[in-house]
């Protein structure tokens, strides 16, 4: 499982896990299309706010390894602002590539992206 260094490790002031130690024993959570409502509450929105910022300053619009990245925390993500970049797609593998869809990231973030 790739580490991605330099990664943060939570949302800075809270308990929101952006990178997980070590590969999960029992076998890779996979990553799950999680729909984000509307009444979301504020400290959820601002971890994925959080969590998109990261990723965006970390790997930009190029494909990037999911490694010991957290399966929760891109789930609510995934399928929107990051989507599978290799076809076929293994959502339960820690060498998955996966890639920004700027387009998406830019409507759903406006002020990571300069909105």
């Amino acid at each position: 499982m790739l580490k991605h260094r330099g990664f943060p490790g939570r949302l800075p002031g809270t308990d929101f896990q952006f990178v997980i130690r070590r590969p999960n024993p029992k076998g890779v959570t996979a990553i799950t299309a999680r729909e984000r409502f509307p009444d979301r509450r504020p400290p959820d929105r601002r971890a994925d706010e959080g969590f998109m910022e990261a990723l965006w300053d970390n790997f930009g619009d190029q494909p990037f390894e999911r490694g010991n990245l957290d399966a929760g925390r891109l789930s609510w993500l995934f399928g929107r602002e990051v989507v599978p970049a290799e076809d076929p797609f293994d959502p339960e593998s820690y060498e998955a590539l996966l890639v920004i869809d700027v387009t998406a990231a830019q409507i759903s973030f406006p002020k990571i992206f300069g909105g």
